[in-house]
């Protein structure tokens, strides 16, 4: 995981999930009210399942072929956080995909297209012979997919839309945001709990039910995931308000987690900062677990309750995104309408 820290704070921060906008109101739902936002608060941890577009490159590595040790992925100039799109004029989204064209080229000069920094750029490569095993491989290693448990923020009744984590799943490697193709939230239970400790982040330790899907993702992004639920979830919850940035304040507010089981549970926090707005950093309040309950069972804020929504005056405000890794009874929460402004674009 990366650890993170905020321009005027010494401590170190983690993005909560195992692994990893402003002008809100107008965007989400058409239905909703002029005057007032109303979602359901969930608080619900499930399983994430993404499967990326195209294949990211994590690394690049050794070939041992008769002619030596050689690296076609490094020569042709193929970069970590690379996103491979094509191989001549084939899609590719799998490693299984990938393999398969390498061995039916069998070492033809080929074309690669990728994605780096947002640009489309063009390479050459030649896959090699491996030695070892008799199969052409291009040198570098690559994923196409990711998983862990995360929690749902809120979800929209009328439009079946839903956000969750606060932040982006990004590549465990690279730290980049990965591109989504496709993806679904399933359910998951809670069977434990790693507890935070300064220096060590702690975490939620589950299980999914890979034969239910709850919805399907639509986008990745830094503020968080987003989809809409593919039928009933089984969730229960009363439809809350979203409150205007200016009425979120420093000061009491609850967070709603799922740290045993299925069962959601609210706990007392206090915000103890608000920051100005800013379009770069998401990390819109500081706050602090002050629920004996939460520190006895978590030490504070694990990975998986990424997602929380944070309830302050009855109405919906944010989500928690980041612990502190130095402090763990300590991270940092996302404003709810960075998230629905998302929303507002699916």
């Amino acid at each position: 995981m990366n650890e993170e820290t905020r321009p005027g704070t010494v401590s170190a921060l983690l993005r909560v999930a195992l692994w990893a906008l402003l002008g809100l109101m107008l965007l989400w739902p058409l239905t909703a009210r002029a005057d007032a936002l109303t979602v359901v608060p969930v608080g619900r941890a499930v399983g994430i399942k993404l499967f990326s577009d195209g294949v990211v490159v994590v690394g690049t590595s050794e070939i041992d072929t008769q002619a030596g040790m050689v690296n076609p992925a490094k020569e042709c100039g193929l970069k970590e956080g690379d996103v491979i799109t094509h191989i001549n004029s084939t899609e590719v989204d799998t490693i299984e995909e990938v393999s398969a064209l390498l061995q039916e080229l069998e070492g033809q000069s080929m074309s690669i297209r990728a994605i780096r920094d947002d640009k489309q750029v063009q390479l050459t490569a030649q896959a090699a012979l491996c030695t070892s095993d008799g199969c052409y491989k291009l040198g570098a290693w690559i994923r196409d997919s990711m998983a862990g448990i995360g929690t749902v923020t809120f979800y929209c009744p009328e439009t079946g839309a839903f956000g969750a984590l606060g932040h982006g799943i990004s590549d465990v490697d690279t730290a980049l945001l990965m591109p989504l193709e496709s993806g679904s939230i399933l359910p998951a239970s809670v069977s434990g709990v790693e507890p935070g400790k300064a220096g060590t982040p702690g975490q939620l330790k589950g299980v999914f039910d890979t034969s239910v899907t709850l919805g399907a993702l639509a986008i990745n992004t830094d503020n968080g995931v987003f989809g809409t639920l593919s039928g009933e979830t089984g969730w229960t919850g009363q439809e809350v308000e979203v409150a205007p940035r200016n009425e979120v304040k420093a000061g009491k507010a609850t967070i709603l987690s799922n740290i045993s089981g299925d069962c959601v549970e609210e706990y007392t926090i206090q915000i103890v900062r608000v920051y100005p707005e800013s379009e770069s950093d998401c990390r819109d309040f500081l706050i602090r677990v002050t629920d004996q309950r939460l520190l006895d069972a978590t030490g504070g804020i694990v990975q998986g309750m990424s997602g929380s929504p944070i309830l302050q005056n009855g109405k919906l405000v944010g989500a928690v995104t980041h612990v502190m890794v130095d402090d763990p009874t300590s991270g940092y929460g996302i404003y709810a309408g960075r998230m629905l402004q998302e929303c507002g674009e699916l």
